[in-house]
């Protein structure tokens, strides 16, 4: 009766299986991340990604379920550790700066919005994820250094062009590459900010 006993618990016990490692698991997120980038969306599979991360569609099921929450992570993996906290001492120095950090990623960043790009109009959890990743913290970095240089009296109060900043400042950066197939450089940038960005700021 013993024996059968502790067959029973035995048998009841769940068998653990092992942890992925923070490194393995950032490895399997930057694959799925060049794969969505090498074949959109739609064309991702499983399997493709498990070949290229070097591990079984088991692992990849039993950590993400499936191919939306897999992307998902990858996207929010991918950020919102750009652009890095910035505080120059001015609004144009902090602009310039932000400016650049964002071109310096505007290849990559572009690949994965094409590659998302018809997904997310129906997927809504991808839709939240490209916005976590990419959007929402350039919105809320902007806005931290257009607050500072009211603090600092560089400007009376908020001004209303600021709403449209962020999405300004992405796009150029992900847009110049594509239509004239060349990238930001700091001369570029600084025209940008000087001829349209300040003055919008300083008048609205």
């Amino acid at each position: 009766m013993q024996e059968v006993s502790v067959a029973a618990d035995e048998a009841a016990t769940p068998v653990k299986r092992p942890r992925v490692t923070a490194e393995r698991e950032r490895e399997v997120l930057a694959a799925t991340l060049q794969a969505l980038s090498d074949t959109g969306y739609e064309a991702l599979s499983m399997e493709d990604v498990a070949a290229r991360a070097h591990c079984s569609k088991a692992t990849l099921y039993r950590l993400w379920h499936n191919k939306a929450g897999l992307v998902s992570a990858a996207i929010r993996s991918s950020g919102p550790v750009r652009p890095a906290e910035v505080d120059t001492g001015s609004l144009r120095g902090d602009l310039i700066t932000v400016a650049e950090r964002l071109a310096q990623h505007a290849t990559e960043d572009s690949r994965l919005y094409a590659a998302l790009s018809h997904a997310i109009l129906t997927d809504d959890e991808l839709a939240s994820a490209v916005q976590t990743a990419l959007f929402r913290p350039d919105t809320e970095h902007v806005m931290r250094f257009i607050d500072r240089a009211v603090e600092r009296g560089e400007l009376t109060h908020r001004p209303a062009a600021a709403d449209f900043l962020p999405q300004t400042m992405r796009s150029l950066a992900m847009s110049r590459p594509a239509l004239d197939g060349t990238l930001l450089d700091s001369d570029y940038l600084a025209r940008f900010i000087d001829d349209w960005v300040m003055p919008a700021l300083l008048h609205t």
